[in-house]
């Protein structure tokens, strides 16, 4: 883990953005397309990490950008190239555009300062974007990453982020995918060889905010 020295010189608020990655209602709320998801998410306490997380960034002077996927009710523009978009077609809830399934979820709150990048297409938050000339305009150097999954759209953000010349840092408890043992070990053996990886707590502690116990929900 990085010392309270090194993260405070990453984390400086002028230069970090945090990304948060399809935290959206369809994705981790009560009603999500993808309810082992939504649950994992929740029971970890990943949701409640990134809900944490922004509203520090929020108090600290960081800027916030929310990447959402969504499609239009038509279909058109989506990609149909990869066993994953063919299953997303078939399931119960949609992320269509204007509904409340691309709607930013509870607990996480979104300030009038916050961006709200939506794509419709492919799985990365960044390629393809409008994220990538985002940061480079508000002179970001590092971005955090948060949200979900660990399996697709978070590594996708990490590599992409990093290809472009950012430093990412990663708190790993604000950080879902599936099943549960999957998450760890894919941050582990991946993301660490090219991000910075770190608690909530930490990362909170780096920008100024006081650290707290977690209780992870039941």
């Amino acid at each position: 883990m990085p010392s309270y020295g090194q993260l405070s010189q990453l984390l400086a608020p002028e230069t970090t953005v945090l990304l948060t990655v399809e935290c959206q209602q369809g994705v981790v709320g009560p009603d999500s397309a993808l309810p082992e998801l939504a649950r994992e998410a929740r029971k970890s306490g990943a949701l409640a990490n990134v809900a944490r997380l922004v509203a520090a960034a929020h108090e600290s002077g960081v800027q916030v950008i929310h990447a959402i996927a969504e499609r239009r009710p038509d279909g058109r523009g989506a990609n149909r190239n990869a066993r994953l978009f063919h299953a997303a077609e078939r399931l119960p809830v949609q992320q269509l555009t204007g509904t409340a399934a691309v709607r930013v979820a509870a607990p996480i709150e979104v300030s009038e300062e916050d961006f709200v990048v939506r794509r419709l297409h492919g799985l990365s938050p960044i390629q393809g974007t409008e994220v990538d000339a985002l940061l480079r305009n508000l002179g970001c150097r590092t971005l955090v990453v948060t949200g979900v999954s660990a399996n697709v759209a978070v590594p996708n953000a990490v590599f992409d982020a990093v290809n472009r010349g950012y430093t990412v840092v990663v708190p790993s408890d604000a950080v879902a995918g599936v099943p549960s043992d999957y998450t760890p070990v894919m941050i582990r053996h991946t993301l660490a060889l090219v991000a910075t990886i770190a608690t909530t707590d930490e990362v909170l502690g780096a920008l100024g905010r006081p650290r707290r116990t977690r209780v992870r929900p039941a």
